[in-house]
């Protein structure tokens, strides 16, 4: 079968513009709609500042090069790892329970990452040069060209999973969803390794990041779940999804704990013995609003729905899972701008000049467009394929 043939027999709806136009004129489904539009026109506004101005339009500088983008584009593709997992469930290891999501996971997987990537092509200098060269030289010693490299191969795998799931041939979908997820965690655990491999950066240095990239895009990807069920049944959730619901917070309620217990103790030894330029960077931290957002939002709170109700709750855990994602933003920003907070020993400084204790860092307006366009890109796509896609499970 050719690839044209085999395109041919995917099953979608023919669907038109005024297709996507149409919803039920809801006040949910109408402010979703103004934030999807609004969210684009900024995506537009902010990237024709950035063909204008360049780098000079964000608020990154020498001594912080890694801004909000970088952030906002690990958040999409930790998404995508999340919801990977979470449809690998079904079709991969055979849970029949965790069926009904496995498409619409997989797909929410291909939508996160694609938003991912529409966000860091407007941080890297050159992403078209990037795609050619990344072939014709390829650093096989670059953590980031594996990154890269590997999030295609990823991509890839995820989009012939769908196909074959939309074709309801669960056994292709089998062989080439556990090749996407295999690939997908070793692209998510090298993604840790860019922060880990950083030896002037002791706060990062080390062996935490590849494993903690796991456990948090597990952790996503179930918050992820909630939001999408709880959207698809407008929180009216039939028994089969309300026991999967359940299933998943109660795994939520184990990750979470083990997260806790993660973070724990990488602040004491942080801490511990007062090494230079991790210790005070690790105290510093302890005490900034939104580390505590992310503990908080991201982990305290829908730990607390989950315990109180044994996971029973799977409305509370709806609304826990939106906090969780607030959460889990923080999680990411805070990742990023805390790994540079530190100024390096080896920065020239000006005669007469005491170097800044802190390095203080906050988005421009068009790294802020950019980054909630890349959120409108998301819906967008997402909106287009429930229209398009039969994202629920086929009955056998």
């Amino acid at each position: 079968m050719s690839i044209k043939e085999f395109i041919t027999t995917i099953p979608y709806n023919k669907i038109s513009v005024k297709d996507i136009l149409s919803f039920e004129k809801s006040p949910r489904n109408i402010l979703m709609a103004v934030l999807t539009v609004a969210f684009l026109a900024m995506f537009v506004i902010g990237v024709g500042i950035y063909l204008v101005h360049g780098h000079h339009a964000y608020g990154v500088t020498r001594q912080h090069p890694w801004g909000l983008l970088i952030a906002v584009y690990i958040f999409f593709v930790v998404s995508s790892t999340g919801l990977c997992i979470v449809g690998s469930l079904g079709d991969v290891f055979g849970f029949k329970d965790y069926m009904m999501i496995s498409k619409r996971a997989i797909f929410g997987s291909i939508v996160t990452i694609l938003a991912g990537f529409s966000v860091i092509a407007f941080e890297i200098g050159h992403p078209v040069r990037m795609l050619i060269y990344n072939i014709l030289s390829p650093g096989l010693r670059s953590a980031i060209w594996w990154m890269g490299t590997l999030y295609g191969i990823y991509l890839t795998f995820m989009i012939i999973e769908f196909v074959f799931l939309l074709r309801n041939d669960m056994k292709k979908a089998k062989i080439f969803g556990l090749i996407g997820l295999l690939v997908g965690l070793a692209a998510h655990s090298n993604l840790g390794g860019v922060f880990g491999f950083l030896n002037s950066r002791t706060i990062s240095n080390g062996v935490f990041y590849p494993t903690y990239f796991i456990l948090t895009a597990f952790i996503t990807g179930i918050y992820i779940a909630f939001i999408m069920m709880g959207f698809r049944y407008k929180l009216k959730f039939p028994e089969n999804a309300r026991v999967m619901l359940v299933n998943l917070a109660k795994i939520q309620g184990l990750l979470i704990s083990i997260l806790i217990f993660f973070e724990t103790w990488k602040m004491l030894t942080g801490i511990y013995g007062g090494m230079p330029t991790r210790a005070e960077v690790v105290e510093h931290i302890l005490t900034t609003p939104p580390f505590w957002v992310e503990f908080f939002c991201g982990m305290l709170i829908p730990l607390v729905i989950i315990l109180s109700s044994g996971g029973r709750n799977v409305v509370g855990m709806f609304w826990g899972s939106l906090i969780g994602m607030v959460g889990i933003f923080f999680m990411r920003y805070d990742l990023v701008h805390d790994t540079q907070l530190k100024p390096l020993q080896m920065m020239k400084i000006t005669e007469y000049q005491l170097p800044p204790e802190w390095i203080h860092y906050f988005p421009s307006a068009t790294e802020i467009m950019i980054s909630l366009g890349g959120l409108g890109i998301c819906l967008l796509l997402y909106w287009i394929g429930t229209k398009a896609f039969n994202l629920d499970a086929v009955e056998h």
